[in-house]
């Protein structure tokens, strides 16, 4: 029996570091079961669900974060906008010819790694960095290391258990405003290294968290559930349609009978025909749902 995806946090009692460890499996099928993307697209979608998973939660509020590539490559965009809650919608855009075995590199050409960070209450922040590395992992410490000033490694894994695509991650992280020697850190990133796919993406947490530390003292904390949820609704397409010129709406409506709009996340569709319109501009709420 698979287990559904789950995050789970530890601490290291001996060493000021935290780890995270997540499986994103069910998440990622979610995500990509309304596309067609070439393999490895699906690739990154995945290590970006694990990433912007395991990044969500070292977030101290209640809030979102939004990680994506872009650039000029084949593949123009890739994101993952997940929140504390751990629920997860993602993304890509391909447009041109995707090679069978193209890295990261390839894939985005010419880009960078954008992470907005939108708290529920407060600022919202925005960093940038270049991709610098060549994985994704990479890229996303280089930029732990000139945001936080925070030493953090990443772990991604993808492959397959029970005959399914899967994927998972860990990290770890040194505890802000702690005297963590370097040596300890590095210690800790050298064993979890060691970490397989298989291991990761099959294994129940505490299985894999003794094969890595069983050296060390380890406190695991209760897990928190991963899924797959997308924000789209009927009720925010109607919002989006009131600030469109009515002319284009009216145009659309005369010449299709009804506004499909098209959620590219789920694959939803909200159509909206010319009496909706008429009640949403007069503030009424649209008819009866019509959700594909």
């Amino acid at each position: 029996m698979a287990q559904h995806d789950q995050l789970h946090r530890y601490l290291f009692e001996n060493y000021a570091v935290r780890g995270e460890l997540v499986t994103v499996s069910d998440t990622w099928k979610r995500i990509l079961e309304n596309h067609d993307y070439p393999q490895p697209v699906q690739k990154v979608l995945g290590e970006l669900l694990v990433a912007t998973s395991l990044l969500t939660a070292t977030l101290k509020f209640s809030g979102d974060i939004t990680v994506q590539l872009q650039g000029d490559g084949p593949m123009s965009l890739a994101v993952i906008n997940g929140d504390n809650n751990q629920q997860m919608r993602g993304v890509a855009r391909v447009q041109g010819e995707v090679p069978a075995d193209a890295d990261l590199k390839t894939l985005v050409g010419n880009g960078y790694l954008v992470i907005t960070i939108t708290p529920s209450e407060g600022e919202r922040y925005q960093g940038v960095v270049g991709l610098e590395g060549d994985t994704l992992a990479e890229c996303l410490e280089d930029y732990f290391l000139r945001s936080e000033q925070l030493p953090t490694r990443l772990f991604i894994r993808t492959g397959e258990a029970e005959g399914r695509p899967a994927a998972g991650g860990m990290l770890l992280q040194v505890l802000p405003a702690q005297n963590a020697q370097a040596d300890d850190f590095a210690h800790l990133a050298t064993l979890t290294e060691t970490i397989t796919a298989e291991e990761l993406l099959t294994l129940p947490a505490n299985d894999v968290l003794w094969r890595l530390y069983h050296e060390e003292e380890v406190t695991l904390y209760d897990p928190q559930s991963v899924e797959f949820k997308c924000t789209c609704s009927r009720e925010r397409c109607a919002e989006a349609l009131k600030t469109l010129p009515a002319e284009e709406v009216d145009t659309i409506i005369a010449e299709d009978g009804e506004v499909d709009m098209h959620c590219d996340y789920c694959g939803n569709h909200y159509v909206f025909d010319s009496m909706d319109i008429a009640a949403i501009r007069n503030n009424a709420s649209p008819a009866d749902p019509q959700v594909h």
